[in-house]
């Protein structure tokens, strides 16, 4: 297959790198400037340093080249450049096959990556979603991983499925794109919210609380809106959170470890140089809770702390000291 990468960040290179030795790849970034760093050093020095780029990938800054016989192009990009990139694509329609990694919901209007998509992009286009517990480092090293491949139409999900799979990449179809997009969107607040628990010592039973009720408000906000349950405890969901909660590679995690020693915001992201996707996710996950009436007491705390400044300890207290109630109510 030719597989076009758009994106050449830690994730859409760490991928470039994993389906190479099975596929024909091109990797395409908008900065000419790297494109050349990486053609004459065979490394992405920026995001993958030491790992090197196999001979086979090619790479690419202009788009259109970049796709030329391309039968899928993969979108590895945040989620406020989707929507650009899909309307490159939407002009462009010689490439139908499209799947995005992006986890979150696009600022202001509050859409997941698949409605965006079925904004900009015609019929004729196979679109889905891949997602799941994936650090590029690990990835792009050759380390075993599992993801999830959900598109709404099952025989493009099964078979591009089986298609990317191989012994170190193994990837699982579904038709619930919906439960796959919230899972990995939202469990980057849940990252931030693990960090702030752990930058402040407040143990292993608080990370394990926090991760299964963080969980509890991923599944009533994925209900909400329409996943499915299984989806929501499954590899997109349960495994993402898990993943990103608990590894010092997430830069979510990251940012709440700062948060936790006083940091502010602007100086966390000045100091990560990467984007962390749940610093943006949470103001629409804190949009969705209110519109929907989702309780999220774990989400709305990191919003108080992130977006009304309020400090880390406080709205800390504020979430130990809540009312208690019924588990599962």
């Amino acid at each position: 297959m030719n597989i076009t990468v758009i994106g050449a960040g830690a994730w859409g290179t760490a991928l470039a790198i994993s389906l190479a030795a099975s596929h024909r790849v091109t990797l395409w970034a908008r900065d000419s400037a790297q494109m050349v760093a990486m053609r004459a050093e065979r490394c992405n020095h920026r995001y993958l340093p030491e790992i090197p780029l196999p001979e086979t990938i090619e790479l690419k800054a202009d788009f259109c080249a970049a796709l030329e016989n391309a039968d899928l192009a993969i979108i590895a990009a945040p989620s406020a450049a989707l929507r650009m990139i899909l309307q490159q694509l939407a002009v462009y329609r010689q490439c139908v096959n499209v799947l995005w990694l992006c986890k979150g919901f696009e600022a202001q209007s509050s859409l997941l990556p698949h409605q965006v998509a079925a904004q900009v992009l015609s019929p004729e286009f196979h679109c889905g979603v891949l997602s799941g517990p994936s650090f590029a480092q690990e990835v792009a090293r050759g380390l075993p991983c599992a993801l999830t491949l959900a598109s709404s139409d099952e025989i493009f999900a099964r078979s591009t499925a089986q298609a990317l799979h191989h012994a170190r990449l193994r990837l699982y179809a579904s038709t619930d794109v919906i439960g796959v997009e919230v899972g990995g969107a939202v469990k980057n607040v849940m990252a931030i919210a693990a960090g702030i628990s752990d930058g402040m010592g407040l143990g292993l039973n608080a990370r394990a609380a926090l991760l299964t009720r963080g969980l509890a408000e991923i599944t009533r906000l994925g209900l909400k809106l329409g996943g499915r349950p299984e989806t929501l405890g499954g590899l997109s969901g349960a495994g993402d959170l898990i993943l990103t909660c608990t590894g010092d590679l997430s830069r979510n995690r990251q940012v709440g470890l700062l948060l936790a020693g006083q940091h502010q915001l602007p100086e966390i992201l000045s100091r990560l140089g990467h984007v962390a996707e749940g610093v943006y996710t949470v103001r629409e996950v804190h949009r969705y809770a209110l519109q929907l009436g989702v309780a999220m007491p774990i989400c709305e705390a990191v919003y108080r702390i992130l977006y009304q400044q309020v400090p880390a300890a406080e709205a800390v207290a504020d979430l130990l000291n809540r009312t208690p109630n019924l588990e599962f109510s």
